[in-house]
């Protein structure tokens, strides 16, 4: 079994800030408020209902009505004092107002909306709850604005995203227990095997395979051959990742080929450009995400797995809603989002440079490409909703995550103080991370139905 360490990093991002190392645990047990807003989910209720009934949305009230209040915000976090508990439900009410505003394309009452929530939230305020708000006020600005003027993407800086990314490497388990139990699934696939290819279909740093290569290296029967293809945006970070594994894997005796495509997956014109060999045993690994597009066309990527037929697909999925209306997306965001950003406020402090790190260069991002830019939809192609959904309606059957990737995942949390709340459980053969029970991350395994 993989022994996962506490940092991994690359010589070539040295200049990241270093990580927090020592417990800077706040203890925001007196300021958690989600009692409160049982209390007063009616109150924010009833006020939408009344504002909405005066405009056109009855229909949309009758459909969404119903998922639209009772998940909201369960970890939402502001300090419990009257009157800023008071300020709290003026901005949810706000902010949910102007959401409904913008699913009905009424832009002008949400710009006038927008305005008001960006002059009194602020990233920087010590309450988890209004760093929400802030961002969520920006990327539904962005929305706007791109309803105005037509859609646009911005451009994303990779070597900031890698950074941040990083650092949510160090400070949460997030991105350990997607490396690791997916690592531990793919060596149980491949085990024996003499002669691996994994396609990673966004690598980004590549710090995922030195553990899995060093196991490699180790096994009773020798080492395998291992042959990699990677896809990202950028050829230059490709090229120096694949400069790192190359000069691992000799210092580990493994006979290793490394090939990059600067391309989305699901824009590969055929299988071949892949660089699979007959025999090879075929791993596919894809760490979701919602920063930016990474796979291009679903349905695309899809067919191409299918002609691929892989003996494993690890997927690990951000339990985020990517599709459906903007309605149903600013719900599930807004969720999920605070989660998170509890999570962080619970480890570091509210100016901590780390901090403001990932909540300014991922979760922003990530905030921004749900909501302002139709979810990760930016091509215009419909993104699946759940993608293991799909996997198992398709050619595609489900490989229960064994008792050892959840051994790794334990081993992952072990890192971290049980008492900052961090979540396992085991369902449907898949594996889920969260935070005080809500899910934010599940590992899955499948296999091509043609490859057995």
């Amino acid at each position: 079994m993989i022994r996962p360490h506490m940092h991994e990093t690359w010589d070539h991002y040295s200049n990241a800030p270093t990580p927090a190392t020592e417990n800077q645990c706040l203890n925001l047990g007196q300021n958690e408020v989600s009692e409160w807003m049982e209390e007063h989910i009616g109150d924010i209720t009833k006020h939408l209902v009344e504002e909405l009934t005066e405009t056109t949305c009855d229909s949309l009230l009758k459909t969404s009505h119903d998922n639209f209040v009772p998940s909201l915000l369960p970890n939402f976090i502001l300090p419990q004092s009257n009157n800023v508990c008071d300020q709290g439900l003026s901005l949810i009410t706000l902010l949910m107002e102007c959401a409904v505003a913008i699913s009905v394309e009424n832009l002008g009452e949400a710009n006038r909306m927008l305005l008001e929530l960006t002059q009194v939230a602020s990233p920087y305020k010590a309450s988890c709850g209004e760093r929400v708000v802030a961002y969520f006020a920006k990327a539904m600005s962005c929305r706007v604005m791109n309803s105005w003027l037509g859609v646009c993407s911005p451009l994303a800086d990779h070597r900031n995203i890698n950074w941040a990314f990083q650092v949510l490497n160090n400070v949460t388990p997030f991105i350990k227990f997607a490396h690791f139990t997916s690592n531990q699934a793919i060596l149980e696939a491949v085990n024996h095997c003499d002669s691996i290819h994994i396609i990673d279909l966004d690598i980004m740093q590549g710090l995922q395979w030195p553990p899995f290569l060093h196991i490699l290296a180790t096994r009773m029967e020798g080492p395998a051959q291992v042959s990699m293809t990677c896809l990202g945006s950028s050829m230059e970070v490709l090229v120096e990742t694949g400069k790192q594994l190359s000069n691992f894997a000799r210092r580990l005796g493994i006979s290793f080929k490394f090939y990059p495509i600067a391309s989305k997956f699901g824009e590969v014109i055929d299988v071949s450009m892949l660089h699979v060999k007959p025999g090879e045993a075929v791993a596919v690994h894809w760490l979701q995400h919602s920063l930016y597009d990474a796979t291009g066309p679903d349905w695309k990527t899809l067919r191409l797995l299918e002609e691929l037929e892989p003996r494993i697909i690890t997927l690990v999925e951000q339990d985020v809603n990517h599709g459906g209306s903007f309605l149903d997306r600013f719900v599930g965001s807004l969720h999920y989002y605070s989660t998170l950003f509890d999570s962080l406020g619970a480890y570091l402090h509210f100016d901590d440079a780390n901090r403001h790190r990932v909540e300014h260069d991922l979760l922003s991002r990530e905030i921004n490409n749900v909501l302002a830019i139709g979810g990760p939809k930016r091509s215009g192609e419909d993104k699946f909703r759940h993608w293991r959904r799909e996997l198992s309606t398709h050619s595609f059957l489900q490989l229960p995550m064994s008792a050892n990737s959840m051994a790794q995942a334990h081993l992952i949390l072990n890192m971290f103080s049980p008492a900052y709340g961090y979540s396992l459980s085991q369902l449907d053969g898949t594996l889920r991370l969260g935070w005080k029970d809500t899910s934010l991350y599940t590992a899955s395994a499948w296999t091509s139905s043609a490859s057995n």
